[in-house]
């Protein structure tokens, strides 16, 4: 399912492990698998909403790399998937964070459990998306704020001030990020107009402004919105502060 990956870590692309990620592929779960490298984690990471710690018999993860996985997977609010014997069950929960395990899967694994477990977490992950409104007049913004945000939220967008509060008369939205500047009906318009409604007034909003100068930041300021970022910010620093705001 788009917006869901299922990251398979393990000692090595064992038969045992092909199996596990072809059952999840052939149930619609996108995943792969990558070995006890935190360098090859980390690059595999975009998107993943599952981490699957499959240990095989005597050979358990060094403690950087669960310790990593533990808080890649807090920072993002992924969640993990333990596959091992009784005898290495401590140790994993000893390094691996609570409020990020999922489930434990003893081993010899029961395939169609692991499917089934696999499947709610999917649902689980779908269902608690945040919703996010982008209001851009610019395409092309629209389309780059969309792709880097689409893997970690529900994402919809509108091209005016107008297609924004019809689009929000009929769906919800957790947040609003929203050009200040735009033709016909402005930032600072579509707020008034959404405050004044009791169905969207609770809606935070955080303006989206091309101008850092001192006057132009004041002016977006004295709305009083959630915030602001400047059109120039970088895709890092954008996940962030949003991790940041839903945090809150």
């Amino acid at each position: 399912m788009a917006g869901f990956k299922n990251l398979v870590v393990g000692e090595k692309d064992s038969f045992l492990i092909r199996i596990i990620v072809k059952k999840a592929k052939d149930a619609g779960m996108e995943s792969e698998f990558v070995r006890w490298n935190i360098n090859d984690i980390n690059s595999h990471w975009e998107g993943v909403k599952a981490v699957t710690i499959y240990v095989d018999e005597n050979v358990r993860p060094k403690d950087e790399v669960l310790h990593f996985v533990s808080d890649k997977a807090s920072e993002t609010g992924a969640k993990v998937i333990l596959i091992a014997e009784k005898n290495d069950q401590q140790y994993l929960f000893d390094r691996i964070a609570p409020d990020i395990l999922y489930k434990y899967l003893s081993r010899p694994l029961d395939n169609e459990e692991y499917v089934r477990v696999l499947g709610e977490l999917m649902k689980l992950s779908v269902e608690k998306k945040k919703s996010i409104l982008i209001v851009d007049d610019d395409p092309n913004y629209l389309g780059l704020v969309r792709d880097w945000l689409k893997d970690i939220y529900k994402v919809s967008m509108a091209n005016s001030g107008l297609q924004a509060i019809k689009w929000l008369g009929m769906n919800k939205a957790d947040l609003i990020l929203m050009d200040y500047e735009m033709p016909v009906t402005s930032g600072p318009q579509v707020l008034e107009m959404l405050r004044s409604d009791d169905e969207t007034k609770g809606i935070p909003v955080i303006f989206l402004t091309g101008k850092s100068d001192r006057d132009s930041v004041m002016s977006v300021v004295a709305l009083k919105p959630q915030g602001y970022f400047l059109k120039n910010i970088e895709r890092e620093e954008l996940l962030k502060n949003l991790r940041d705001f839903f945090k809150d």
